[in-house]
């Protein structure tokens, strides 16, 4: 027996390295664990994949037969459900589990809406989703994306729609065309009129929000391009323009709904876990619309993206956790999602 604790002891001491090396090297070892932290907050009540290989980034669910083999057996857990459950046109939470929504590859613009792209993700998947999420980029008019949401539908599931303010997709400075405070101001009003009146008819509970991950300085209606933390260019002087700016926009475009009686909608409130730029005014609570507005938190929380970056930088328990205490500050009354999250393949 002597003569063989030599090697039991080697092939244990393998089996841990390579359990460690799983998690800390593989995209396959960082899902398991992301998937292992989230079951430990019951009041997250969805998750959502960007499904995407954008800029190189390898984020999809198949970018190995590895990671596609693994995902597929974590959201096949029967806590993940595909049906969206509704009270009076808003989307409940179901005690116990958690929803199950993508982002299936609608192209770089994010509004490449088909059903057949969402039949792909889902065959990938083994699972049916919840929910589709996808942009209704403003672009040069807004204007109520009709095709997409019976693409959606037709496809058996609940369109989500990001209201975004673009009009181009260059990261990193304010919009040329559209800005927030004109539209505080209501000189987009008919327009958004038009839209709610358009969501209203649609014979299907929406899932709606303004704005994604509202603070990171990626997109442009991040406060740094309102004001950042300056107080004495709008509204409250003891406020930070630029978070106060969003919050007062976000509060216009709910308003024009609720007047036009589009009560079919669910309104996310989206930030990202991490902060960019790193300021206090900069912090998710500040641009939040409030609770008499908003029916669900999300945020995003990304592992590494690109190469070169280390799965042991950006752990799933510290971003979960990093991601809950802030959901947590803006609103312990609100449901929770997690509505963009992915890693790539290092």
């Amino acid at each position: 027996m002597k003569r063989f604790l030599p090697v039991l002891l080697a092939l244990l001491t393998f089996a841990a390295c390579k359990k460690n090396y799983d998690l800390l090297h593989s995209k396959s070892g960082w899902l398991k664990k992301y998937f292992e932290e989230l079951a430990n907050y019951d009041d997250i009540y969805g998750l959502a994949p960007w499904h995407e290989d954008f800029d190189e980034t390898y984020l999809t669910i198949n970018s190995s037969k590895r990671s596609l083999k693994t995902f597929r057996e974590l959201i096949a857990d029967e806590r993940f459900i595909s049906d969206c459950q509704f009270e009076n046109d808003k989307l409940v939470p179901v005690s116990g589990k958690k929803y199950f929504g993508a982002f299936p590859d609608f192209g770089g613009t994010e509004d490449t809406v088909s059903a057949a792209r969402i039949a792909a993700f889902e065959e990938l998947a083994g699972k049916k989703i919840a929910w589709a999420y996808f942009s209704n980029n403003w672009l040069d008019t807004l204007i109520f994306p009709t095709q997409a949401i019976e693409e959606i539908l037709s496809a058996g599931t609940t369109p989500f729609i990001r209201l975004l303010t673009r009009s181009e997709f260059e990261e990193f400075k304010p919009d040329p065309l559209w800005d927030l405070r004109a539209l505080i101001a209501g000189d987009y009003d008919n327009s958004l009129i038009a839209w709610a009146q358009a969501a209203k008819a649609v014979a299907h509970p929406l899932l709606a929000e303004f704005g994604t991950e509202v603070n990171g300085s990626w997109f442009p209606w991040n406060g740094a391009y309102y004001g950042a933390g300056t107080t004495d260019g709008y509204g409250d002087p003891d406020y930070p323009d630029g978070p106060e700016i969003f919050r007062d926009a976000y509060r216009h475009i709910i308003d024009i709904c609720r007047a036009e009686g589009a009560d079919n909608i669910t309104w996310f409130y989206h930030f990202d876990v991490h902060s960019d730029p790193e300021e206090y005014w900069n912090a998710p609570l500040l641009y939040y619309p409030g609770d008499d507005y908003i029916d669900w938190l999300g945020v995003s929380t990304y592992g590494p993206m690109l190469k070169g970056e280390k799965y042991r930088d950006l752990r799933p328990e510290e971003l979960i956790q990093d991601a809950y205490e802030a959901l947590r500050d803006i609103s312990p009354a609100k449901p929770y999602a997690v509505l963009e999250f992915g890693v790539t393949e290092l």
